[in-house]
């Protein structure tokens, strides 16, 4: 028997994954029924094609490596204390940087074991010139490529770079996930709304870039962590955080009250399945059970919250 589970891509196609396996066990007369489950790695294959039908921002690639570095323009924003364990030269004085700015000061070249000539970065603090350290690379100078980062450190180039490109422009947010650009606590957020993006700021250790933005319908104020080009995460890189184009075109056949409690992460009974996943993001697994009274499917997320289908509309949830 052939069941198959479906997702909207955003320009209106849909994608088909087909499970193939035979989901109800029937021995005369006992109504014997075994529920399938599609498989985790089945979901994420779903999901991650999804993904890469997103339409792309694409803004233009942060292209650096160390040979084109100049000494006393280079400046890094330090996004943890810990940094010390990477640095040497540091004193008692200077031992919390977090916060702190770091200007390249040029590189020597020191040796390892197998004699390779090895590059050692030298570093001063931006506001104290008597606060020297050496980063220990342990590559050579041809070894340097323009995806080489430093740990805990933010190239403020690439802030730049990327603010120059967003900063000042109105985009549609596809996250519901906002920080309090204050306090960095996380707020309630909404998603496929109009943000017009502020300023673009250094971020920390995971996330090195905070894009704080305001609603252009109610002027709130809020962020979003955002990674970079050489630490993309799913779901956090600028393409998947944001859209030139309005995500409600591509559902015309939405009703405006349910597109309004999507962009807010609601549900209620009747919606469809596209409208559920618009609304609270594709599940982590789902479970599929044909019975007499049509196909019923659980959709499974983090936290305990689940989404109960009937023939495809939304008949239970819990969030």
């Amino acid at each position: 028997m052939l069941h198959s589970l479906h997702i909207h891509s955003p320009n209106g196609e849909r994608i088909l994954l087909s499970v193939i396996s035979v989901m109800l066990m029937v021995s005369c007369g006992t109504g014997i029924e075994v529920t399938e489950h599609v498989s985790d790695k089945e979901v994420k294959r779903v999901i991650t094609r999804y993904e890469q039908q997103r339409p792309k921002a694409t803004l233009e690639t942060f292209i650096d490596s160390v040979p084109a570095w100049v000494e006393g323009k280079k400046r890094f924003w330090v996004a943890d204390s810990q940094v010390r364990l990477l640095l040497s030269g540091l004193d008692d004085r200077t031992i919390d940087l977090s916060g702190h700015t770091l200007v390249y000061k040029g590189y020597n070249v020191g040796s390892i074991y197998d004699n390779r000539e090895t590059v050692n970065l030298l570093f001063e603090e931006e506001n104290d010139t008597s606060c020297t350290c050496v980063y220990r690379t342990g590559k050579t100078i041809d070894e340097f490529n323009s995806g080489f980062t430093i740990p805990m450190l933010i190239d403020m180039d690439l802030v730049n770079h990327i603010a120059r490109q967003v900063v000042g422009n109105d985009y549609y947010i596809n996250t519901a996930i906002w920080y309090d650009p204050v306090t960095e606590q996380m707020i309630n957020g909404r998603h496929y709304i109009m943000v017009h993006v502020d300023s673009v700021l250094p971020g920390n250790a995971v996330m090195p870039l905070r894009v704080l933005f305001t609603t252009v319908d109610t002027r709130q104020q809020a962020m979003v962590w955002m990674s970079d080009d050489n630490k993309a995460m799913l779901g956090r890189d600028f393409d998947a955080l944001f859209s030139v184009n309005d995500p409600r075109q591509q559902y015309p056949l939405i009703s405006d009250n349910n597109w309004k409690l999507i962009t807010c992460g609601q549900v209620v009974e009747g919606m469809t399945k596209e409208e559920c996943r618009l609304a609270m993001g594709s599940p982590k697994s789902i479970n599929q059970r044909p019975d007499q009274g049509g196909m019923r499917e659980y959709w499974y997320y983090d936290g305990g919250a689940f989404l109960y289908f009937v023939d495809g509309l939304l008949n239970q949830f819990r969030r």
